[in-house]
Order: structure tokens, then sequence, then C-alpha cells
């Protein structure tokens, strides 16, 4: 017995050998329970979120902040080890004589305590940024979609920030106040060296205040089309129709026009009806009043249909066909293209015409040759556009 506790009152380094056990001891604790504890943590912190909450979101709370309060919980029992050996953790207690390793352990403990506390309350705000998500979805408008993820990240970006200025004046001992102060004097070469960036984020207010367009409409800017996904401080992000990912400056999005898609009333189709130059006029104007009819009756288009004989091509006679499809449903829009397609084939056929397509017609004119008289060669008249030789 006495032996073991003159092994385990032998001092090492100031302190003894049951003193670096019970640190060492502290710190095992910690790192086995830290989950359990996170876990116990959170349900009490969450206790206090639920009363501003109707809704249950338990399980993305301990989701988001489980591994942060792991950190900073053994950051906390790393802390209450140390305070057992003769080692000081307050700030107070370092002298400028005290070894480097000893200073430099200790700040980067203090820098680590900062950021773990900065990765907990930006957690917290992904979580408040969760549920305004989902309340979000449940209103009409698109507005409140897009502005919830600018405030989270703006948020997000205060929170580290002021944990930078944090890290600076406790950690490193600058002057805080005198480095802001000191800014001013900067300012405007600062100003000049993020020009873009400070245009970037002035745009994004412009578009929240302006509403040219909100999160999911579908956009044509600058030749890209596709719909908005997420609007931040710097950029828009949007999805093509060919399902890319596009970031654009949102300093593009204000200066390039812009033509919002989803505000169409109507989805305009617009082409020719080419047949050949068989067809008689009896047929055209049968096909164009029955193809008149239908679109006109066709519940998912409007009343400003138009189907005329337009021209007379090179090879064809040109029917125009104009008219509007009530759906901004992009599934929809082909569906009803596809159905007036058919219909006027069916028509086409009902009547006896036949659709054009580019050919060449050529008349060889013979002449009788006077055996007295100069060869003379046969003289060609070309008379259509066409491929097709007769």
């Amino acid at each position: 017995m006495n032996n073991w506790r003159e092994i385990l009152e032998y001092e090492f380094l100031g302190n003894s050998i049951s003193e670096y056990l019970i640190a060492i001891g502290i710190m095992l604790f910690g790192f086995i329970f830290k989950t359990v504890l996170s876990r116990l943590l959170s349900g009490i912190i969450y206790r206090l979120v639920r009363r501003v909450s109707q809704e249950d979101y338990q399980p993305e709370f301990r989701r988001l902040l489980l591994q942060p309060l792991e950190v900073l919980l053994f950051l906390v029992f790393l802390y209450l080890a140390f305070q057992v050996l003769d080692y000081p953790l307050e700030a107070d207690q370092l002298r400028k004589t005290d070894p480097f390793l000893k200073t430099f352990m200790f700040r980067t403990y203090q820098v680590f305590v900062i950021v773990a506390l900065a990765w907990v309350i930006m957690r917290f705000i992904d979580f408040i940024g969760l549920i305004f998500k989902y309340r979000a979805e449940k209103t009409a408008s698109k507005l409140d979609d897009q502005l919830v993820p600018f405030f989270k990240d703006f948020a997000k970006v205060m929170v580290v920030i002021f944990a930078f200025l944090v890290i600076l004046g406790t950690v490193f001992g600058v002057n805080v106040a005198g480095l802001v102060a000191g800014l001013g004097v900067g300012g405007l070469a600062l100003a000049f060296a993020a020009k873009e960036s400070l245009e970037n984020l002035l745009a994004s207010f412009t578009i929240f205040l302006d509403h040219p367009f909100v999160v999911g409409d579908l956009v044509e800017v600058g030749g890209i089309t596709g719909s908005i996904e997420k609007i931040g401080f710097r950029s828009t992000r949007i999805r093509t129709l060919d399902k890319t990912f596009v970031t654009v400056p949102n300093k593009f999005m204000i200066d390039k026009p812009l033509n919002n898609l989803t505000l169409r009333t109507f989805r305009r189709v617009n082409f020719d009806i080419t047949l050949t130059y068989d067809t008689t006029s009896a047929q055209l104007r049968a096909i164009c009043i029955e193809l008149q009819e239908f679109i006109d009756k066709h519940p998912n288009t409007n009343q400003d249909g138009v189907v005329r004989f337009q021209a007379l091509a090179d090879s064809s006679k040109n029917i125009m066909v104009l008219y509007f499809v009530e759906s901004m449903d992009w599934t929809e829009y082909v569906n009803i293209k596809e159905e007036v397609a058919y219909k006027i084939v069916e028509i086409v056929e009902k009547h006896g015409a036949d659709f054009a397509y580019p050919t060449q017609t050529l008349y060889f004119q013979r002449q009788t040759v006077n055996k007295q008289s100069p060869i003379h060669r046969p003289e060609a008249s070309f008379l259509n556009s066409d491929t097709d030789i007769k």
C-alpha cells in the first residue's frame, strides 16, 4: 500500500501521478458519455424550442445539433480535466515567462471552444431556418421561400464574423474596437477590392425588393433558361432544362433582359402546314375551316387561334397555324401540341390533300431539227424549285 501511495504521490512536471490519473479519467468519461450527454442536452434545449412550434421537429433538431454538442461537451470535460492539474486555464493566469508550448496549447483550446460555440449556434440557425422553410412551403406565396434561405445565410455569416472578432480579441489580444475603427481608413481600398461582391450583394436586395422572379420560376436570361432554385447573397442558382446547375451572379440577373416564362398567361404555338400545289382551293378552305373549329373548341386553347391560307411558297401552298395553350405545365403543353398535330394530319388526309416537301421539277421541250439547219440543243425551263425530275 505504501508503495502504491508513493507512486501516486510521485510528482512529475508539477503534478502528482494521482492528479494525472484523475484528469485522464475525466477525459475518458467525457469521451465515452459525450453522445449520451449531448442527447440529453439537445432534448432539454428542444423542450424550450417546442414552445414556439406545434410541429414535432425533434429528429431534425437532434440530427443538426448532436455532433457540435458532442464536440463542445468534450471540450468542457477537457477543461475540467486540466483544472485538476497545476496548469492554468484562465487567461489572467498566463504569464509572458510561460513556455511557448503552454501558451500555444491554451490559445488553441480557446480557439476550439469559440469555434464549437459558433458551430452550435449555426446549426441552431439551420434548425430555425428549417422550421420556417416548412412553413413557407405551406403558403401560396413564393416570396417567403426565397427570403428564408437568404436570411438564414445572412445570420450564419454574421455569426462567423462575430466569432472571428471574438477570436482576435480574446485569443490574440487584438484591440477589436481599434481594428473596426481602422477599417474606416482603409474602407475605400476595401470597397474597390470587393467591388464585384458588393455589386452582387446590392443586386440581391434589388431582387428581393423588385420581385422580378421568385424561387421556382422558369426564367430566360442571357441565353440561360431554367428554374430558380436559390437566391443567395452573391449569386442565383438556376436548374436548366438540361438539368445542369448554373450559378449566375446577381448583378447579371438584373443587368440583362430577363424573361420570366412562369408569368406568361399562355404558351404560343406557331407553324406552317405545307401542302402540295395539287391541293385545290376547295380543299384549302375546308382544311382551314375544320382546323379553325377544332382549335377554337379545344378546352385548353383560347379564342385567339388563327388558321389561314398564308402564302404560295416555292414548292408548297402554306397554311399558317397560330394558337395559344392555356397551361404553364410543360408536359401538358407538349401533349396538347401532339394532339393538335395528330388532328392536322387527320384533317389533311380526310380532304384528300398531301403534305409538300422540297422538290424541283424540270420540263424539257423537244424541237424538230431541220437537216439543212444547224443542230439545235433542247431547251430546258425551270418552273419550280423542287428536287424530283419528271
